[in-house]
């Protein structure tokens, strides 16, 4: 029997008032048949779906949100597109509705607490407040009449109990005066409430959601980077404008002066500079020359070259960028399930105190106890706010995410910004990781100056032939220094093992290591033999340029240690964390690498099972451990790893297993994600407490227990003011973490 194929999706969700409506969706998702995980983010209204698509399809999926009055954007080309146009309708309509409700409750205000006694006051302040509640404040009641049309609850069935208690006991008092006057009740009208609570909350959601955008704001921005438009080189010379969604692979195209880079590909002709900021987070712009590798939102500067597109679309390495940061703002962080469980059952709790302490205002006996159970009835209805719980981890990891894409480390999901901060050892691989992972000639030497003029072009032109693995640094050296290497070879031959052999003309030429030297009985100059020692001994490799009879240089090649390596490590160590270095590199090399790099324990001659084995030993003796690599041979490693980190210029398969990617390759962004981490989980703990702390302290202060105490009754106006405020303080202290350095 096949294997169903399980696919992931995130597709954006409308409809949602707040954290109980995040809630409910994701509950019911989770119900549908086929549908393995499903979460809802309310910060980023969007529905992270894993589903088997032979039991259910989007369009199903769409279907049962809807019937339980959300719903689902599907379009997965314009997807984006439409919910920004959503996100932006809502606030346009926010707006008319929040002016509206704010221009009618000035005045209602002030009649209510200047001039209650002109004529037909009540009369007066009803037909201000009717708009308000039942026109401006629309969303409310509709939102709460779908939620009890599928028996359940959220913030709008909080809003629209409060709002309509408190406007259809006015209205009763207004008509039916005489009524109350004759039950010995105080006819109080309460118009002026529910309008200013309709106002507040409406100002609220406007700051709340304007907030929201903002910190989608790195995607945003991510999204922009891609031109619209791009020019493609006909097979004629002939020059057309096309958009970026015509491109194919192989197509030629032209970039000019101050032009974005539309999609990935290898430069054909000319040569520029290019910032690529965006992507790899380096300030300096990188040189571009033929077959220089250039990539799909950076920008061009002073140049035109052109190149042929290599990958497009979904292909390129700013489209995964966008998805991971997509998928990784629509992920939760552990520390959310917890809101995400108390924001399910807010609603039916908040209902049941409001109704338990209006009972017990109504029996309590004091003067106008009708008044006194309503009040309290409808201030505990308002004051409630799952929201600020429900915004409290996703708008921070959102941010958190986004400040680490602006700097260059992409974070796949929010358990690794969470867990990154609980780091106490880091495991490197050598090359790539803490070296640059390609190796670079450091000194050439030779017998004499005259020699290397005459006989680098016969070396340059033997390792143009070459496919030896040094022979690669050694072109782009001699390259560098001016060599040509433009000379006729008759013949050559690889000799496996020591070098190879080459005929130029009549005579016979070796490049290879001293075994071959000897095994052909060239002479080595004792100079030559100090040079090799001396360099092997810092573990870097040598191999002997000679004629028939003697040596005419010896180059030592190496990989050589990034700048920031050092630097790095020395930032890991101040924090307390342990550097460990593995490498399938001998021990002389390991050990020379380890001490340059400032690292105390290495491993040698290491298999990938064994680096995957010693990530194991570190977790058994308590250790939470980052693994940072570049290579397929890491990726086993990354996987069992707390924290897996590749660099964004190694190998694909390292890059799909691990959790963060550091685009730049430049591992001082690792004590960055680390300070990252902390400086998110720290906000996310903040929100959460006041959160929590201002619904622990509101809802019993609105419910009247200060009253025996103090006498005090909190006004429904300014808790309605109180509850709209809660959630823009979560957000805004979320944003502030934008402005933290890292």
């Amino acid at each position: 029997m096949a294997e169903k194929i399980q696919i992931i999706k995130n597709y954006p969700v409308t409809g949602m008032h707040c954290a109980s409506c995040a809630a409910r969706a994701e509950k019911y998702v989770n119900t549908l048949p086929g549908v393995k995980t499903a979460t809802v983010n309310f910060a980023s209204t969007s529905l992270q779906v894993e589903f088997l698509p032979r039991d259910i399809t989007p369009s199903e999926m769409k279907q049962a949100v809807q019937s339980i009055g959300f719903d689902l954007i599907i379009d997965e080309v314009n997807s984006q597109e439409l919910k920004e146009e959503a996100r932006i309708n809502y606030l346009k309509e926010l707006r008319i509705n929040m002016a509206g409700s704010a221009i009618l409750s000035i005045p209602l205000f002030i009649i209510a607490m200047f001039f209650m006694n002109i004529a037909y006051a009540n009369y007066i302040m009803m037909a201000l407040a009717t708009p308000v509640v039942f026109w401006f404040g629309r969303q409310f009641h509709l939102g709460a009449w779908k939620q009890i049309r599928h028996r359940t609850a959220n913030m709008d069935t909080l809003v629209a109990l409060s709002t309509g208690i408190a406007y259809i006991y006015s209205m009763l008092v207004t008509f039916f005066p005489g009524f109350f006057h004759s039950a010995g009740i105080h006819g109080h009208v309460y118009f002026e409430a529910s309008a200013v609570i309709i106002t507040f909350i409406l100002l609220g959601k406007l700051l709340e959601e304007r907030a929201k955008l903002n910190t989608s704001s790195a995607l945003k921005k991510l999204i922009g980077l891609q031109p619209k438009t791009v020019i493609v080189i006909m097979a004629g010379g002939e020059q057309k404008e096309i958009t970026v969604s015509q491109v194919l692979p192989g197509d030629i195209l032209l970039v000019k002066p101050g032009n974005k880079i539309a999609v990935d590909g290898s430069v054909l002709s000319g040569s520029s500079f290019v910032d690529e900021s965006t992507i790899t987070g380096e300030p300096l712009a990188a040189e571009k020359s033929v077959e220089s590798k250039v990539y799909a939102g950076t920008i061009n500067q002073k140049g035109s070259f052109t190149f042929r597109a290599d990958k497009v679309g979904e292909e390129t390495v700013l489209a995964h960028i966008i998805k991971m940061v997509r998928e990784a703002q629509g992920s939760k962080a552990p520390i959310q399930h917890l809101a995400d469980k108390i924001a399910g059952v807010f609603v039916p709790v908040v209902m049941t105190i409001a109704l338990i302490s209006g009972g017990i205002w109504l029996i309590s006996g004091v003067e106008n106890s009708l008044t006194h159970a309503l009040l309290a009835l409808v201030t505990v209805l308002i004051i409630a706010c799952p929201c600020a719980l429900g915004l409290a981890t996703p708008t921070a990891i959102m941010v958190g995410i986004g400040k680490g894409a602006d700097n260059g480390i992409l974070i796949k999901d929010a358990e690794s910004l969470e867990t990154a901060h609980k780091i106490n050892a880091v495991v490197l691989d050598k090359t790539g990781t803490i070296t640059v992972g390609r190796p670079t000639v450091d000194e050439m030497h030779w017998s004499t100056p005259a020699e290397s003029v005459e006989k680098g072009k016969i070396l340059m032109a033997i390792q143009n032939l070459s496919e030896h693995p040094l022979a690669e640094p050694t072109v782009r050296y001699l390259s560098a220094a001016g060599e040509k290497g433009d000379i006729k070879i008759n013949k050559i031959e690889s000799l496996t093992g020591k070098g190879v052999k080459a005929i130029i003309g009549d005579t016979v030429y070796f490049v290879g290591n001293r075994k071959l030297m000897d095994e052909n009985n060239i002479s080595v100059a004792e100079e030559f033999v100090s040079f090799a020692n001396r360099n092997e001994n810092e573990a870097k490799t040598v191999y002997y340029f000679s004629g028939p009879e003697r040596v005419h240089a010896v180059v030592a090649v190496s990989d050589s240690i990034k700048e920031s390596s050092v630097e790095a490590i020395k930032e890991l160590h101040a924090m307390g964390i342990e550097v460990h270095m593995l490498t399938g590199d001998n021990k002389q090399t390991a050990s020379v690498i380890a001490s340059a790099a400032g690292i105390d324990s290495f491993r040698w001659s290491v298999l990938p099972q064994e680096k995957y084995d010693f990530i194991r030993e570190l977790q058994k003796s308590g250790k939470i451990v980052a693994m940072a690599g570049d290579g397929i041979n890491d990726s086993q490693a990354l996987a069992q790893a707390d924290v897996s980190i590749a660099m964004g210029k190694g190998s694909d398969i390292a890059i799909d297993v691990a959790r963060m990617t550091i685009i730049s390759s430049d591992l001082l962004k690792i004590p960055q994600a680390i300070k990252l981490s902390k400086l998110t989980v720290l906000t996310i703990k903040q929100n959460l407490f006041w959160a929590f702390i201002y619904n622990v302290i509101s809802i019993p202060i609105a419910a009247g227990i200060l009253y025996p105490f103090t006498g005090f009754l909190l006004n429904p106006m300014i808790a309605g003011a109180a509850m709209a405020m809660s959630s823009v303080s979560v957000v805004s202290n979320s944003l502030s973490l934008r402005l933290k350095k890292i």
